[in-house]
């Protein structure tokens, strides 16, 4: 059901499309008395504004239009050219089809361009092959775009909807309060407010998807806000936020002021020394979260150097400090757990500071540490549109995948239509453009209601020109408003209806530029079917299921790739001499972070229909967020200057090594394939001995990975855990049956 502001929106739409189709339409047919003019005059703005989902505003759709004119001029003299021959028209489609749906890489508003633009070429692409009349074509294109651009200004514009900046601030603002203890959110509301940046929440055309750095720092902090309101959730429901909150403020509090005593060292009844670490550190993380949200209201970055990395050195030299000093002053084992809480809080708003930064201002920069998660600082705009264009050249790309299956659609469409030279054969690459969905399921059930709705339409359109028969004046004065009529009620009544009103508009349309008989709805519904064939048998043979396998083929490589981190990041922690071995590689975890990360976005926009409920994929990814974060600041902050305990290190590496088994377990489920044999999950307990900082963090941050690693095993659907077992069985049968086992 759609909303009253959606619905006013498809009728301001259809008045503008309409017009801006009108507008060139009858003058150019009627007073200049050429149909080659009328045509793509009249089509440009169906195209672009119609058939295309731009997002935006008035303003913004009309620079997207503008944009485009150029490559749909290209385009159209490409198809012009190319409509020599079949094989020709055939071998550009191909190409065509592909760059212009892989274009969706770079973010909403080529994607929502791309459906137009792959119109302009279908139109030109067909015969009659007349390259004499090239510049007539184009002239009309170009007018039938910048009218529509003009009435997406001018007649009742779509005004502009919340930016991304601002509901950043709003959960920036949110954590800050929260960590001040000016506020108290539970943990529901925490993450609602984390919740609120989910990308579909935000209107697509504010969306920071595209491949520039000022877009990537704002995903990034979007990313980085989310991770931070989701600790502050976490640490709400453990009651250590407020117990964090409250040992600050005492240890902040004026020595006379402190419970307990009065004095430097004073602290509450019974003798626990004041958090003084704490103290110094949670105000300027609560000062840092303000001034970001402040700069992201402002649209402009924050005065001042970066300081929160003093801060942090600062925060763990205290605390090395007080674990080292005399054993009255030693902080006990839970404050050391709650200080290792705040300085993962403290990192990410680091990270959310620094992301933001980069947001706001968009140019290059010096690198900045880690230079792993921030390398697209230092990059120039050629280098990251080519990062992101190698990085889909995958079939493992749900955005590559999408590329080729409407690419070869339409080259078979183009192919069947002209080998058959069927009567107005860009009808059926039409019908394959606008009914081809993401899954078999989704394409067969927008086809059903298709072809009904243009069986409907086509007997109507036969009866009007029957009844109509020549009388041009009649289609003339009756096209206005039935397309008036029809874009605006197809998108609101649904596909049926669309199709057999756009059948409608389109005899209409054709019976003014050449003399029709009822023939033409009948050329109109063989199209469609023949078309919708097409698309139909892609949907079942190129990835068939959409995103589904493809989020759990991307979320087990994820997976994989986060147990060498773990293992990697504990290595460096524990290595003697400290600092001998290498930081472990986080580039490839990156790589398969983005790829789930897409395959995760289209899965969310696909209907679940009656399958089974899925898999905490969103889980997967926080905790894969957590892990890259944590294989980054740990061996930054937490690396000792003396060798850690032997005892705590074999333990630490044996917790490692269990979260490795846990995480390519998990990565087996997923897929579907023999889990390997279960191990230890507990993370190892507290160290022996004096509890150092390092070791602490380590511990906390394991103990942090196993606990949301288990819930994520535990939020498999049963078919998940049914196909690994099934594989297992196989997997036995199948060694128990081979040379040397007992059935050979």
């Amino acid at each position: 059901m759609k909303s009253g502001a959606e619905r006013t929106e498809i009728l301001r739409r259809s008045l503008r499309v309409s017009l801006a189709a009108s507008a060139g339409f009858y003058p150019f047919l009627y007073g200049l008395h050429d149909p080659v003019l009328a045509l793509y005059a009249l089509f440009a703005p169906i195209a672009l504004g119609l058939l295309s989902s731009i997002p935006g505003s008035g303003r913004q759709r009309a620079e997207v239009m503008m944009k485009a004119l150029p490559v749909g001029l290209v385009l159209v003299a490409l198809g012009t050219v190319l409509a020599v021959e079949t094989w020709t028209a055939v071998l550009g489609m191909l190409v065509v089809g592909f760059l212009l749906a892989f274009g969706a890489i770079g973010g909403p508003r080529p994607a929502g361009a791309a459906p137009g633009l792959q119109l302009f070429y279908i139109l030109a692409c067909f015969p009659p092959y007349e390259p004499e009349t090239l510049w007539l074509r184009l002239s009309g294109l170009t007018f039938g775009v910048v009218v529509l651009a003009l009435c997406e200004l001018f007649l009742l514009p779509q005004p502009p909807g919340p930016t991304y900046r601002t509901a950043l601030a709003e959960a920036v603002a949110t954590a800050g309060d929260t960590i001040a203890g000016r506020t108290s959110l539970s943990p529901e509301a925490l993450r609602a407010a984390g919740s609120r940046l989910r990308l579909s929440r935000i209107p697509p055309a504010e969306r920071p998807a595209g491949p520039g750095r000022a877009a990537r720092g704002l995903s990034q902090a979007g990313s980085a806000a989310r991770r931070l309101l989701e600790q502050l959730a976490h640490q709400t429901e453990t009651g250590e936020l407020r117990r964090l909150v409250r040992d600050g403020a005492r240890a902040g509090a004026p020595p006379g002021d402190r419970p307990g005593g009065v004095g430097a060292g004073a602290g509450p009844p019974g003798g626990n020394p004041a958090d003084t670490a704490s103290g110094s550190l949670l105000p300027q993380v609560a000062s840092l979260c303000d001034e970001t949200a402040a700069a992201l209201r402002a649209g402009r970055p924050a005065p001042g150097p970066q300081r929160m990395d003093e801060a942090i050195g600062a925060f763990q030299q205290m605390r090395v400090r007080q674990v080292t000093g005399p054993a009255a002053e030693v902080p006990p084992v839970p404050v050391l757990r709650r200080q290792a809480a705040l300085l993962a809080v403290a990192e990410s708003v680091r990270i959310l500071e620094i992301s933001v930064r980069v947001g706001l201002d968009g140019r290059r920069t010096p690198p900045i540490e880690p230079r792993e998660l921030f390398w697209y600082t230092e990059a120039s705009t050629p280098q990251l549109w080519l990062r992101r264009i190698v990085g889909n050249m995958t079939l493992r790309s749900v955005q590559f995948q999408n590329a080729v299956r409407i690419a070869l659609a339409l080259a078979a469409a183009r192919f069947v239509a002209g080998s058959l030279d069927l009567t107005h054969g860009f009808w059926v690459l039409l019908a394959v453009l606008t009914l081809s969905r993401t899954t078999f399921g989704q394409t067969w059930e927008a086809i059903r209601k298709a072809v009904a709705g243009n069986l409907v339409g086509a007997v109507a359109a036969g009866a009007l020109l029957i009844g109509l028969g020549q009388h041009t004046e009649a289609y003339a004065a009756i096209l206005a408003p039935g397309m008036l009529i029809a874009f605006a009620l197809g998108p609101l009544l649904g596909i049926a209806w669309a199709q057999g009103l756009f059948t409608l508009v389109v005899a209409t349309a054709f019976a003014q530029i050449a003399p029709a008989s009822w023939r033409l709805a009948e050329a109109r519904i063989v199209d469609v079917v023949t078309g919708s064939a097409i698309g139909l048998l892609c949907a079942m043979l190129a990835w068939p299921a959409g995103a589904r396998r493809e989020v759990r083929r991307t979320m087990a490589g994820l997976l994989r790739e986060c147990g060498p981190l773990i293992r990697g990041t504990v290595a460096v922690l524990t290595a003697a001499p400290p600092g001998s071995a290498p930081p472990p590689p986080t580039l490839p975890a990156l790589h398969r972070l983005r790829l789930a990360e897409s395959a995760y976005d289209q899965f969310r926009s696909e209907p679940a229909g009656s399958a089974p409920a899925h898999a905490d994929w969103h889980g997967v990814l926080i905790a894969a967020n957590q892990i890259l974060l944590g294989a980054q600041w740990l061996p930054r902050f937490d690396l000792p200057a003396n060798a850690l305990p032997p005892d705590a290190a074999d333990r630490a590496r044996a917790g490692a090594r269990a979260l490795a088994r846990t995480t390519d377990r998990l990565a087996a489920l997923c897929t579907g394939e023999r889990p390997p044999p279960d191990g230890a999950r507990a993370a190892p307990p507290g160290p022996p001995g004096p509890p150092l900082p390092a070791l602490v963090d380590l511990d906390v941050w394991l103990r942090s990975l196993n606990a949301q690693l288990a819930r994520i095993e535990a939020e498999l659907p049963g078919e998940v855990r049914r196909a690994a077992r099934d594989t297992a069985a196989a997997g036995a049968a199948g060694s128990a049956s081979g040379p040397g086992g007992r059935g050979s």
